[in-house]
């Protein structure tokens, strides 16, 4: 079982939402409780050669350019009822193979783009050919060595021109160790996961053990058959819960809260976010028209038992557009337009 197993309990297994929305709500009673969510798609295996059209190819590089971030599902069982396309289990060998399709794929595209702005260079009197152009200079020199685009550090300027190709290796990755039943209680002691783990060192990706048979069969349970599930094989969570929380670390995630009579909902938002970007996540509007937003903690609202309390404990504070929201935090934002 592997990538398609995992995303298929990915996708139906309602991972256990924060727990801090439910603590949230308790305080509301709103008839309606809304969780931030993770979208995963299954983008079928890539084989050598997927740079050139092999297997499903191109199709699939193209969806992979529209995802936010890569998680890489990598084999580290044996099973001889399984076969692996080459014969035998070898997860580096395996993540080798991928990345370096990946980055094929990424030079296809840069030395697309740098030959009419070499044309261009040429020609003279182009300033702004030559300066992007000795960027795809830096990333195709990046890709030439075999070092992945995220490799490279880039001035705010050259991200802007970088986001034009979506090349797939500027985008960040974690591998999901996908480990046999038998080491679902201590995946991190297989020793293909740790070999996996000491190929990704190099390169600063982080490697999240799973065994997606275990988390297929836990999706299925209802919450007193999971605790008793999760219990008899010593796993204090389940898997999907380190792979979003993974994910949210990855992409840099974090999330706030809005709560009131009515609706108590999470929001995802990027780290460092300001109080009024936060805002036009739920809407333009309320990004344009902002005027404050009233904030507190949710460990407060926990600690206090009621937004009024936490009020005349003098932990709510009013803050400006440039505030930057923090994890945890409760708004409730002010506009008008």
């Amino acid at each position: 079982m592997g990538k398609s197993t995992l995303f298929n309990a990915l996708t139906s297994a309602n991972a256990e939402a924060d727990e801090r929305l439910y603590d949230i709500a308790r305080h509301f009673n709103p008839p309606s409780i809304v969780p931030a969510a993770m979208t995963f798609v299954d983008i079928a295996g890539l084989v050598k050669g997927a740079s050139r059209g092999e297997g499903l190819g191109n199709k699939f590089l193209a969806h992979i350019r529209e995802a936010h971030a890569i998680a890489h599902v990598v084999r580290c069982f044996a099973d001889s009822g399984i076969q692996h396309v080459s014969g035998k289990v070898d997860p580096v060998g395996d993540a080798e193979i991928v990345n370096t399709e990946l980055m094929l794929a990424d030079l296809e595209s840069v030395i697309r783009r740098m030959d009419p702005l070499e044309r261009s260079a040429r020609a003279g009197a182009n300033k702004e050919a030559e300066e992007e152009l000795a960027l795809w200079k830096k990333v195709r020199g990046a890709l030439d060595a075999g070092k992945p685009v995220r490799s490279l550090e880039f001035s705010k300027e050259e991200g802007v021109i970088l986001r034009v190709l979506q090349l797939i290796t500027a985008k960040k990755m974690m591998y999901v160790a996908n480990v046999g039943e038998e080491d679902g209680k201590d995946p991190g002691a297989n020793r293909h996961v740790q070999q996996l783990v000491e190929y990704a060192k190099k390169e600063g990706v982080p490697v999240v053990p799973i065994c997606a048979k275990l988390e297929a069969e836990i999706a299925e349970l209802d919450e007193a058959e999971k605790t008793h599930f999760l219990a008899d094989y010593g796993m204090p969570e389940p898997g999907l819960d380190r792979v979003i929380r993974a994910g949210y670390e990855l992409l840099e995630l974090q999330t706030y809260f809005t709560a009131g009579e009515k609706e108590v909902r999470a929001w995802t938002i990027r780290r460092g976010m300001k109080a009024s970007q936060a805002a036009g996540v739920i809407h333009s509007d309320f990004e344009r028209g902002f005027i404050r937003a009233e904030v507190y903690h949710c460990g407060d609202l926990s600690q206090h038992g009621s937004e009024k309390a936490v009020k005349e404990a003098g932990l709510a504070r009013l803050e400006g557009r440039d505030y930057v929201v923090q994890d945890g935090d409760v708004v409730f934002f002010r506009f008008a337009v």
